[in-house]
């Protein structure tokens, strides 16, 4: 009884495997930052200044990022965005500086450093992309001219 099962689980992986290697030979690997795994990146590509940032769609609608950040590191010991925009580096980087917002304690103390609910700007903040919708969105914005 287990010999035809063994048998037939062997087939199954094998059609499995060959399938998707094929599969895989036609696919052509198309990457989203524009170059291969091992290219270096150049600075001035990561960093270009987008000319015509897009406005916000409703109040208090976090900016969005006019630069790219994909190789950006932010993690528990390292956030590479408060290396230009923490306000003790922002004026001499001329980077905006982070809102006072993000300098206060759950309590709303002030801090002189940033606050453990910041930190990680990628939960609120994206870069910007004039790119097609993935999804259809029908959400009007509540003013044109919010900043």
């Amino acid at each position: 009884m287990r010999k035809p099962v063994t048998l037939g689980l062997a087939a199954l992986t094998t059609i499995l495997v060959f399938g998707g290697l094929a599969m895989a030979q036609q696919a052509e690997v198309i990457t989203l930052r524009g170059a291969e795994v091992d290219e270096p990146v150049h600075l001035d590509k990561n960093h270009g200044q987008i000319e015509t940032r897009m406005q916000r769609n409703y109040r208090q609608q976090p900016p969005l990022i006019p630069h790219a950040i994909s190789q950006y590191q932010i993690d528990l010991r390292t956030n590479q965005c408060l290396t230009c925009h923490d306000w003790t580096k922002a004026g001499e980087r001329g980077a905006p500086t982070l809102s006072m917002t993000h300098y206060l304690d759950r309590d709303g103390n002030e801090l002189d450093h940033i606050a453990g609910t910041r930190y990680f700007c990628n939960q609120c903040h994206v870069p910007q992309a004039n790119a097609p919708a993935l999804v259809e969105n029908l959400f009007e914005p509540s003013s044109p001219t919010v900043r």
